[in-house]
């Protein structure tokens, strides 16, 4: 005769669901039960949210890392690096190109050589004024083009083979900037509309980039440590910027078509490899996918998105795993479909005032240190470093923090309100290089630690939502929409901080830096209440649970 009843008729004679003695009985011989799915059938109202459930998630991105998960890290880190560093190179060489396009002075004793448009053909401006006024226009251009590719690119990189796609646009890319600064001065061909023409096609080309990179990584790298690991690889782009500078320094002695070819090179190069060398997906080498292996509930929890719109619900689900059909891969979404995903259109927006700010930065820093402070340009560009290093810091600190709290928007918002004191006090630095660097350093890592999370690790999680079943042919056009209209923020900016550094000076142009990043709060603001909801709830159910 058996000294107690069954589990189910005691559970049922106490008032509770069926189940929940034997649950109970198994939460005392093993404490990760928390983190394990219950057997078929069990109670929706006694599973625990899954924040409680992905505690070991940091263990399950360890124990799946292979050798090709860091080939796929370094190869798309600088891939990007690579395309970063030919934008670099020419701001690096805009004065020299500004003086081959103007006459200079010139012995008025000397004679003139006829006929006088052959010899002087290369003369598009009368004056340095104008072909600065031009070389600014081309920024522009190419900030509008980038703009728009980025849309058409995420959308193209979800069709096509990612491989193919990046590839394509290093090289095309490569060549047109040998075009626009090698084989014009080469061939003495000099002309306005041909410059123009030429730099919205690398705006066009070079937006294929973005995209596909972080969809790649997102591809290879779960839910688990994605804050921390794209925050570091994030930083491709400031590592761009620096080997720009430092191809274009080595070289521009010979000439300023020789930076833009030795960069042009590089980049080529570069795309070679990666079209031979890139995997885009972890099935090419007949790894699981993500979500797919034979873990269960563990990895499949590590890659579960934090932008998942069913975690309010998380306390009413059945946490039963159900084999993934790997052979039967969904259909790209389309551009509006991918607009009307939770977060994405909010996300978007932020970034447009947020990269906006970052790139003013980016363009405008050394000539504010110069203008303001007196400095010599070469002194200048040194210390603008420093902004850069505080956004890789910023960005794989703040990253990291994320993977712990397993929610972004909360991370964003503390470091952006402090983004908004540190620009006031970096608009009232005292003239002091060192003083300088540590308040700028200090502004990096509050603004460019997170425009570089946004741009990868939260577009990738918008691009794994539940709605997409983790779907990477969802993740190239997400990440387009959210850069695409972050860069649209950054080409408009450009124009609005020379009109107010005209018309008002310096001051108002941190003032306006100050009203968008609050902007940007503003925007997320919807995700941030959410997520601190969640957060109060969670750690409410963790305390019953113990």
């Amino acid at each position: 005769m058996p000294l107690g009843p069954p589990a189910g008729r005691a559970a049922s004679l106490l008032g509770l669901p069926a189940g929940c003695e034997g649950r109970r009985a198994r939460e005392k011989k093993n404490d990760l039960s928390i983190i394990q799915p219950l057997w078929p059938g069990a109670a929706r109202s006694m599973a625990l949210p899954g924040s409680l459930r992905r505690q070991p998630a940091d263990r399950g991105l360890v124990s799946h890392c292979t050798h090709h998960h860091i080939v796929v890290f370094l190869l798309t880190f600088f891939s990007y690096s690579l395309l970063h560093a030919s934008r670099k190179t020419f701001s690096n060489v805009k004065v020299s190109i500004s003086s081959q396009w103007t006459p200079s002075c010139r012995n008025t004793t000397a004679p003139e050589l006829q006929p006088y448009e052959l010899w002087s053909s290369n003369h598009l401006f009368p004056n340095a004024e104008e072909a600065t006024l031009f070389l600014g226009t081309l920024d522009t251009i190419f900030l509008f083009s980038y703009a728009v590719g980025l849309f058409v690119s995420g959308i193209v990189g979800d069709r096509l083979n990612l491989r193919w796609v990046l590839s394509f646009g290093m090289c095309s890319s490569a060549l047109v900037v040998f075009f626009f600064g090698t084989l014009t001065e080469w061939l003495h061909f000099y002309n306005k509309w041909f410059y123009c023409c030429l730099w919205v096609v690398n705006g066009l080309l070079q937006s294929t980039g973005w995209p596909c990179v972080v969809a790649v990584m997102g591809n290879w790298f779960g839910k688990a440590g994605r804050g921390f690991v794209f925050g570091l690889w994030s930083a491709c782009a400031s590592v761009g910027n620096i080997l720009g500078a430092f191809l274009a320094s080595c070289v521009l002695k010979y000439g300023y078509e020789y930076a833009f070819l030795v960069t042009a090179s590089v980049q080529f190069a570069g795309g070679v490899i990666v079209f031979f060398g890139l995997l885009t997906s972890p099935k090419e080498v007949g790894l699981p996918e993500l979500g797919a292996d034979e873990d269960g509930s563990v990895e499949e929890d590590a890659n579960r998105p934090l932008m998942s719109n069913d975690d309010a619900d998380d306390d009413d689900r059945n946490y039963s795993i159900q084999a993934t059909d790997t052979d039967n891969q969904p259909k790209a979404i389309g551009f509006f479909q991918a607009c009307c995903l939770p977060g994405v259109v909010l996300y978007s927006l932020a970034y447009a005032c947020l990269k906006l700010v970052n790139y003013s930065f980016f363009f405008w820093l050394p000539f504010y240190l110069s203008n303001n402070f007196g400095w010599k340009e070469a002194e200048a560009d040194q210390l603008s470093i420093w902004y850069d290093v505080g956004g890789i810091i910023g960005g794989t600190i703040q990253g990291l923090i994320s993977d712990v709290l397993q929610k972004r928007a909360p991370v964003l918002a503390i470091s952006l309100l402090f983004a908004v004191g540190s620009l006031f006090g970096y608009s009232r630095s005292p003239n002091s290089k060192p003083i300088n660097a540590v308040i700028m350093a200090i502004t990096g890592f509050f603004i460019g630690g997170p425009s570089n999370m946004i741009s990868s690790a939260i577009s990738a999680d918008l691009g794994r939502q539940d709605l997409v079943k983790g779907s990477s042919e969802a993740l190239a056009t997400v990440t387009g929409i959210v850069d695409g209209t972050g860069s649209i923020g950054a080409a408009v900016g450009q124009y609005l901080v020379s009109l107010i550094q005209e018309n008002l000076g310096w001051m108002w142009v941190f003032y306006f830096f100050i009203l968008m990043t609050s902007s940007t709060i503003l925007f997320i603001s919807p995700l941030i209440v959410r997520e601190m909801r969640l957060l109060l709830h969670e750690r409410r159910l963790r305390v019953l649970a113990e």
